[in-house]
């Protein structure tokens, strides 16, 4: 964690951070000139800030053709966040975070969007003391289902290319989707038609890809890779919440092989 608090020392890089916050998925240039007037620098200025946010898991970049894009990594926030709220101040703790952004957006506008469809829209990356077997054998057992148990979910999967896979509460699919690639212990692709409320039902499904990369021999590097999405959809908006929280335990649940136990950021409703 000293490198994420030294990371987040500087100003400039809490800027950067920011804009990505406002805005994932922007270029070198973009961020270079989206700085203000009191922190404006050199090209490679911002490269090497941008560099210690990468050193610390931070930022984490996607090359689209021939462009690189740059993306908030907020998976090592929601561990620090993990290590000092107790699962039982964390829902006040939103609640008054809520509150705040709430109360400041009547008062402050809200920064437009520009869309890259050609780049993911959601992009986090976690480094995990376990090996990339192990970590696939988790993700890719329905028995278990680390993913969804805080929501007291089980899962349904016909595991091959172009079978299903369901997240069930109850009898009730609030997940649905179908395996597009499945390369262990590497890759696994699956379509995502979020059906826990009615605003998100009515999205187009979307696609999520895990991607573990061997790390020495004893740890690796999962990416999650969210994108797809038609445009600004209910679903895009709801699952920012979901998937750091869904990272962490995956960490904790690989790395002590005991699930992580705090009280989930929303609840699908129904």
């Amino acid at each position: 964690m000293d490198d994420i608090f030294a990371a987040l020392a500087h100003p400039a890089r809490r800027r950067l951070l920011d804009l990505l916050f406002e805005r994932d998925g922007r270029t070198l240039g973009d961020l270079e000139r989206q700085l203000p007037q009191d922190m404006r620098m050199t090209r490679f200025g911002v490269m090497k800030h941008l560099r210690v946010l990468e050193d610390a898991h931070l930022v984490t970049t996607r090359k689209v053709g021939r462009e690189k894009h740059h993306y908030l990594n907020p998976a090592p926030l929601q561990l620090v966040a993990d290590r000092w709220i107790s699962r039982y101040a964390a829902p006040f703790v939103r609640a008054m975070s809520d509150l705040k952004t709430q109360l400041e957006e009547r008062t402050m506008p809200m920064t437009p969007s520009a869309s890259h469809p050609s780049a993911p829209r959601h992009v986090y990356e976690l480094y995990i003391r376990a090996t990339a077997q192990a970590v696939w054998d988790i993700i890719t057992d329905d028995a278990k289902t680390p993913l969804y148990q805080h929501f007291n979910m089980t899962s349904r999967t016909d595991w091959r290319v172009g079978g299903s896979i369901e997240f069930l509460m109850g009898d009730r699919a609030v997940i649905a989707g179908e395996i597009l690639a499945l390369e262990p212990p590497q890759r696994l692709t699956m379509s995502f038609h979020a059906r826990w409320s009615p605003e998100v039902a009515a999205d187009q499904p979307s696609r999520v890809t895990w991607e573990i990369t061997p790390v020495g021999t004893d740890a690796c590097k999962l990416t999650l890779v969210h994108d797809g999405f038609d445009g600004e959809t209910a679903t895009s908006k709801a699952v920012v919440s979901g998937w750091p929280e869904t990272l962490s335990r995956l960490k904790t649940l690989a790395e002590t092989g005991i699930p992580f136990a705090m009280e989930p950021a929303y609840a699908p409703a129904g």
